[in-house]
């Protein structure tokens, strides 16, 4: 199947084929030179799903709250996409399913295809091929594509940059009365949730929050768009359906402002940049028995600086 013309596959993959549509979110995952041509065809036929970023501390119900919002957004019949961002395995280097396990109940309907993805050490809380395999699922005709992160920390908050809207979640009771502020991701959110809503302690979570949001309009405020905290408890089904218009209003307001001609535009440089990345990384790994060996010598022997090796690097790469 790998050796199957790409537009065969993409065909496939557009016409809803769900074995199609993992061999490409596999082709996505791995990155390989093969698979570019295949990849880049998906590139250019997607564009149309609108993609949700939810991100959280661990412990804070995201994996719960994607089933719960699902459900609800399958309700009214659009299609769901799930892009699942897993530990990686410390032995296999491989993700963990652990939100593959929660989402379980979702498995039987034809129109939510989940994925489980490894982080493989990736900084910024998303899989290498995050991107790429959003595009698959929007090729295909998912009308909005979920990203899960691993959790939000100070490097953690790659998923603002990768999504229209990003959903910052936070808990009650997990130590920190706002652990998006120790996180340094409350300036990230388009929408807020304050999930487990059901609990005793959940008001004051939300009254901090609130009272954070009015510290500043670059907090509250962008593109015309009011940042709103919204309290959900996906046990007892609260609040999931005002998420729900919340995300969808949030949609209608970027393309209302125009925003989303620069929120587009800022996912593309992220993957502009990204792309570049792993061209440099790629091409620095095939000289590690090279170049770099060279260069590592002479960094041991203080012969030469970090710097001033990493720039003689990129030059033997033909990359500078």
């Amino acid at each position: 199947m790998r050796n199957r013309p790409s537009i065969e596959l993409l065909a496939s993959a557009r016409a809803g084929q769900l074995p199609a549509i993992g061999r490409l979110l596999t082709r996505a995952e791995s990155g390989d030179a093969e698979c570019r041509p295949a990849l880049d065809a998906i590139f250019a036929a997607a564009g149309r799903a609108h993609v949700v970023g939810i991100t959280g501390v661990p412990g804070s119900g995201k994996s719960t709250l994607v089933a719960a919002l699902t459900a609800e957004i399958r309700r009214g019949g659009r299609k769901v996409g799930i892009i699942a961002i897993d530990p990686s395995s410390p032995y296999s280097g491989g993700a963990i399913l652990g939100d593959r396990i929660r989402m379980a109940a979702l498995a039987g309907d034809p129109g939510v295809f989940v994925r489980s993805m490894a982080t493989r050490g990736a900084m910024g809380g998303l899989s290498r091929g995050t991107l790429e395999a959003v595009d698959v699922l929007d090729a295909a005709g998912y009308d909005v594509v979920l990203i899960e992160t691993v959790g939000v920390g100070q490097d953690e908050i790659d998923v603002a940059r990768a999504a229209h809207t990003t959903v910052v979640v936070s808990a009650p009771g997990l130590g920190d009365d706002i652990q998006a502020i120790k996180a340094g991701v409350l300036e990230i959110a388009d929408i807020h949730v304050v999930s487990k809503f059901d609990r005793p302690d959940a008001n004051r979570t939300m009254a901090d929050l609130n009272g954070m949001l009015s510290l500043g309009p670059e907090l509250s405020r962008r593109a015309g768009w009011e940042v709103p905290v919204i309290g959900t408890s996906s046990e007892k089904a609260i609040g999931i359906d005002e998420l729900m218009q919340a995300i969808d209003r949030h949609w209608q307001s970027m393309h209302q402002s125009g925003d989303i001609v620069a929120r587009r535009t800022q996912i593309n440089e992220r993957r502009l940049l990204k792309a570049g990345e792993e061209i440099v990384r790629d091409r620095f790994i095939r000289q590690q028995d090279g170049k770099v060996g060279e260069l590592l010598g002479r960094l041991d022997a203080r012969a030469t600086s970090p710097h001033a090796a990493a720039r003689e690097l990129l030059s033997a790469l033909q990359v500078e």
